[in-house]
């Protein structure tokens, strides 16, 4: 390839380029990096070359594209290089022993010639080049199979390539430790510092054709195979364009479960998603309305929606007047955490076992699953927001002998029994399927066991939404101005809001938290994020917290009620009153110039 040496004028954007050209062998990417130089493209360069892609413990996402802020072949080598380093050292010669699993989604961006097929056979090829075995997916499968992989056949971890809902010109790299959850802290950092170690590509790590191909499969399980297998309701199933369509379709046979009827537009991958705007049914009815004019002509009257790698689920339900439903993430957790319970129950007897019996959410999500918990006894605790907090305390719980039964978000992931330790987007919804049939058999809709479980147990009314500033100066502001609530010299929150008072105060930027003895967060503080939680005395709970991929401050809030108060509309009222205080008194969005969620 004919060598062009940048000069932009910019001595560290040169080096970045030219150290790029000497290294990729991709012709696709080079191409367009030397037509960009070639054509003095100053800021599309800056934008390929600024700054390297960080690792997190979310792994990595970004655009498809060339340069280092962008997957490509070489970020995707020089990524795994690093992180196949870093297991060495953790692992020494174990590694080679147990290995590692790969999977990928349907993503692609042909421009550049990367696809997630590729960046996973990639990844393979540059494990298997250090003498490392890599079970290696045959095809696209759901980001939760790799979780499931490395727990079952006892690997050290496992890497899924993947964007998620993410639009589609992004893709990422997911990582899973030896555990089957996600990595935390401080895994990241040393694999950061093992990728910047060994940026020159090994010279086989391009090799990608000695790969073998092998399947893996997952077993799935249900409890009431008879009410399945006579069932006549009808489902409609959306893939959303992603992967999750066939496994789905084979999760509902393994529950003897009437096939669900797909979405013909969305069923198969195809990384341009030409029928939404965003493939996220967390969007809810926009991402639906091919869903729902399915159902509508088949007679169906509940809707699952996966989103592209199937690691989340939504479901909507249609009510009597024709209109539909879309439940939230805290809604179907109710519901999932109602039903996995019951479930458990009926096959254990024996009550004093529910002793060892655990539930997770995320701080974020609601606190049905302790008001159930504190009447049937077992075991509630919440983690800090993302499931590679859930799945590393659900790990942490197996290890001591105890029973995780389920777990959940309320950007709807759920997390149903333990085979899986991160959200399962294609269990939850066979489990949902089956669920559905087996309350149509008693004439009870989704709906209306929602709202048996609040009459149970006390409504939770939730409310949750988000304020966007690029302005990282006003939000540090905002939040400080919380912390010294009218005393500027020393740390005062407030003490009421809206007329109601702040019964505890939980800071985990600065790691406090009022409710404990010693005024120490329970939960891991990071003082690089903001995240304030205020408990009110009529039993709300509002969270406000900065977002750490995009530039929002969201906040979450639910009225949490005692059993037997009914007064739906009350509560609702009672929630709205306390949001707009908060939104008004903590937010306040003119003087900060805050811009409201878009419609």
């Amino acid at each position: 390839m004919e060598n062009v040496l940048s000069s932009t004028g910019d001595r560290k954007l040169d080096q970045a380029i030219d150290q790029w050209l000497q290294f990729d062998k991709n012709p696709q990417t080079v191409a367009l990096v030397q037509g960009l130089v070639k054509e003095g493209a100053v800021g599309e360069l800056r934008r390929c070359f600024g700054s390297r892609m960080e690792f997190g413990t979310a792994g990595l996402r970004a655009a498809m594209g060339p340069g280092i802020s962008c997957m490509n072949d070489l970020t995707i080598i020089q990524t795994t290089q690093g992180f196949c380093k870093y297991l060495e050292q953790c692992f020494g010669q174990c590694l080679k022993e147990r290995g590692v699993v790969v999977g990928f989604d349907a993503r692609a961006h042909p421009p550049s010639g990367g696809s997630s097929r590729r960046f996973a056979s990639l990844a393979a090829a540059v494990f298997t080049c250090r003498g490392v075995p890599v079970h290696l997916f045959c095809d696209i499968t759901p980001t939760p199979f790799v979780p499931f992989a490395v727990s079952h056949l006892g690997l050290c971890a496992g890497v899924m390539v993947t964007a998620s809902h993410n639009p589609k010109q992004d893709n990422g790299y997911k990582v899973y430790w030896e555990n089957g959850a996600q990595i935390v802290p401080p895994h990241d950092k040393g694999i950061s510092v093992a990728i910047e170690a060994n940026l020159e590509p090994w010279p086989e790590s391009w090799d990608i054709t000695s790969l073998s191909h092998c399947p893996l499969t997952i077993q799935q399980h249900c409890h009431h195979r008879d009410i399945n297998k006579s069932s006549e309701v009808k489902i409609v199933h959306t893939s959303v364009h992603g992967v999750g369509h066939a496994f789905v379709q084979s999760a509902f046979k393994a529950f003897d479960l009437r096939p669900p009827y797909a979405v013909e537009e969305q069923k198969d991958p195809d990384p341009e998603f030409p029928t939404v705007k965003y493939p996220n049914p967390e969007e809810g009815k926009g991402v639906l309305t091919l869903s729902f004019a399915l159902a509508e002509r088949e007679g169906a009257t509940v809707v699952l929606a996966n989103d592209p790698d199937a690691d989340r689920l939504a479901v909507a339900e249609q009510q009597k007047g024709g209109q539909w439903r879309v439940f939230s993430g805290n809604e179907l957790g109710a519901l999932l955490g109602w039903w996995v319970y019951r479930c458990w129950k009926q096959t254990n007897p024996d009550q004093s076992t529910v002793k060892s019996v655990y539930m997770l959410a995320s701080t974020v999500s609601s606190k049905i699953l302790r008001a159930i918990a504190l009447k049937e006894g077992f075991h509630f605790e919440e983690t800090l927001t993302g499931f590679k907090w859930m799945g590393n305390r659900a790990r942490e719980l197996l290890d001591q002998n105890k029973i995780v039964l389920f777990a959940f978000e309320e950007a709807i992931g759920y997390m149903c029994g333990s085979a899986v330790l991160d959200k399962d987007g294609v269990s939850a919804a066979a489990i949902a399927g089956e669920m559905t049939s087996y309350l149509a058999a008693k004439n009870i809709t989704l709906s209306q066991q929602l709202t048996a479980v609040y009459e149970e147990y006390g409504y939770h009314i939730t409310k949750n939404s988000y304020f966007i500033c690029h302005d990282q100066e006003v939000i540090r502001a905002m939040f400080d101005r919380l912390r010294h609530y009218g005393n500027q010299e020393d740390v005062s929150y407030p003490r009421q809001c809206g007329g109601v008072a702040i019964t505890a105060v939980r800071d985990l930027t600065t790691g406090y938290d009022s409710s404990q003895a010693d005024n120490k967060a329970v939960l891991p503080s990071s003082p690089s994020s903001q995240m304030i939680t205020f408990s009110f005395s009529n039993g709300g709970v509002a969270t406000m917290r900065t977002s750490g991929t995009e530039p929002k401050i969201k906040y979450y809030t639910e009225l949490c009620a005692a059993p037997g108060n009914s007064d739906v509309k009350g509560l609702q009222k009672e929630l709205d009153d306390l949001v707009n205080a908060i939104v008004e008194d903590f937010f306040q969005p003119q003087k900060n110039n805050l811009l409201s969620k878009p419609e």
